[in-house]
């Protein structure tokens, strides 16, 4: 991984120094008109490049941020915890994170904002084999559970599924799988692995046979990843929010509208990018959980504020958190690039 890592940054970098070199072999005089002071933001990352982001990745090549006179960077992570404390300690400026760790964070008192539904979808699930004959989330209790782990939205959304079933952690055995992993549960280690819908998809490509899948959209359909912003910021930089935002709105409806395009670009940029075909099958799931009813009226990045609020209870519910949560006063839609009210 640490390769493919390398490789990609050296990708980059070999780019950047091409348009660099393009840049200074203009006039300087021209170039100085041509190029506008652009506004730095920071993107705290849940995961390292990977293709489902890969609109966050190909900066370089499309220049859709650059477009709206934003200079974007990248901090990857791992687990929306995670991005959240790069949010926080002020290595980022906006946060790529789920609810889970946003509603946790504001349980223990952290200021903070949420301005731009990412994935309205919930694309989470619990797979098992067909052998184990677990088809309801009741069928769980006693079993052996793989999560990514302890601070990652997998384990998030397995407490949900738990509670829809009157059942807790304390009725299972969680288990610690690591990313994308499903080895454990074709070798018979767990009876049952919390997933993301990508996850699935990569575990088939590798030879997982046939397995029951759990939706959790099915029981509790909240958004899978937000993007949250420390209250301060959102108060002082409504501006430079507002192009960002519009910025992500463009890059996400070019991946929507150029599927195969971004997929040969994910091999430049993604750290597991390395199969077009592949990739091209996980932008389309990212895709289609970036669209809901909600933002078929009123666009991208639109939030389902009753739902949200359904989940906010039931985190409460199965005690991730302990406070009651009125969304409507964390979540914010005005910097929305669909939003006309002013």
């Amino acid at each position: 991984m640490t390769h493919h890592t390398s490789t990609a940054w050296m990708h980059r970098f070999a780019g950047l120094a091409i348009g660099c070199a393009l840049s200074f072999a203009a006039p300087a005089l021209s170039w100085a008109q041509t190029t506008p002071k652009l506004d730095k933001v920071v993107v705290a990352g849940w995961s390292k490049p990977i293709t489902e982001i890969t609109n966050l990745l190909v900066e370089e090549d499309k220049g859709f941020f650059k477009a709206r006179g934003i200079e974007l960077g990248y901090v990857p992570g791992a687990g929306g915890g995670d991005a959240l404390r790069n949010l926080l300690s002020g290595q980022a400026d906006v946060a790529f994170t789920d609810p889970g760790s946003f509603f946790t964070a504001l349980d223990k008192g952290e200021k903070l904002r949420a301005i731009y539904d990412i994935y309205p979808q919930n694309v989470f699930n619990v797979v098992s084999l067909k052998t184990q004959n677990i088809l309801k989330p009741a069928d769980l209790k006693g079993k052996r559970i793989g999560v990514y782990s302890l601070s990652s939205g997998t384990r998030q959304n397995l407490q949900v599924l738990l509670n829809q079933a009157g059942l807790t952690e304390a009725d299972v055995t969680v288990v610690v799988t690591g990313l994308l992993n499903f080895a454990p549960l074709m070798q018979g280690q767990v009876d049952a692995t919390a997933a993301t819908d990508t996850g699935l998809l990569v575990g088939r490509q590798k030879g997982l046979g046939g397995v029951n899948v759990m939706e959790i959209k099915n029981h509790l359909n909240i958004s899978s990843d937000f993007f949250v912003v420390r209250e301060d910021t959102y108060q002082q930089k409504k501006d430079v929010l507002k192009r960002f935002l519009r910025a992500y709105q463009d890059s996400a409806k070019w991946m929507m509208q150029s599927p195969e395009e971004a997929a040969k670009l994910a091999v430049k940029y993604a750290i597991d990018g390395q199969n077009p075909s592949m990739n091209l099958d996980i932008i389309r799931l990212r895709n289609e959980s970036s669209v809901s009813a909600i933002t078929d009226q009123r666009g991208l990045g639109a939030f389902d504020m009753a739902g949200l609020q359904k989940g906010a209870k039931a985190y409460k519910a199965f005690g991730v958190i302990q406070r009651d949560i009125r969304v409507s006063d964390v979540v914010s839609q005005d910097l929305l690039p669909t939003t006309t009210s002013k």
